[in-house]
């Protein structure tokens, strides 16, 4: 498996950024939605805690998943109309500014409540504005809308990359799995299609 993306697939690193900030955008969502289902107090500021350290986790990927891209190659876009390849590019551009936007208003929140903010228990990180009570309510639906939001630009986007597989049968999400074959194209140095 190449560590860089090429002309028939992406690349590992690629699939590797792309899937852990996937999952790490869901899995901390659905952990922030659960969170008032903490038995204690305490268990609820420790599930917090956690939250917030993960947010920082994705925050840091997605900016080294934006650097790594700006270096990495790509695979051509597979022929499709003028409306889809416009629909996805504007669907990808969605999907990398909520991955920025979403942990920075989660970090805008934790500023406003004047609380500290570290990450797992390892540094502390400065606040981005000072505490200020009367945003608090505003900042945290920004937050939960952006998570909302995000939600349903990844359904856009995995409801297209369904379809390329299942209707078009091409290898838009074989290209992207992390161990799949990709069937068509030309055949890189060391691999079958």
């Amino acid at each position: 498996m190449n560590l860089r993306s090429n002309d028939r697939k992406w690349g590992a690193v690629a699939k590797c950024f792309h899937w852990v900030i996937a999952l790490g955008i869901l899995g901390n969502g659905a952990f922030g939605l659960l969170m008032d289902l903490a038995r204690s107090p305490m268990q609820k500021i420790n599930w917090l805690a956690l939250h917030k350290s993960i947010g920082l986790t994705v925050l840091a990927l997605a900016l080294l998943r934006m650097l790594w891209r700006w270096f990495d190659g790509r695979p051509p876009e597979t022929p499709a109309s003028r409306w889809q390849h416009w629909g996805a590019r504007a669907v990808h551009a969605t999907l990398y500014v909520l991955a920025l936007a979403l942990p920075l208003s989660g970090w805008w929140f934790n500023s406003v409540t004047g609380k500290p903010l570290q990450w797992f228990k390892l540094f502390n990180l400065p606040a981005l504005v000072s505490k200020n009570q009367a945003l608090h309510d505003l900042v945290l639906e920004v937050h939960e809308y952006l998570f909302w939001f995000l939600l349903l630009v990844l359904v856009a986007h995995v409801g297209a990359a369904l379809k390329h597989h299942l209707s078009d049968n091409d290898d838009v999400l074989r290209r992207m799995l992390p161990f799949a074959r990709v069937r068509s194209g030309s055949t890189s140095e060391g691999e079958r299609p």
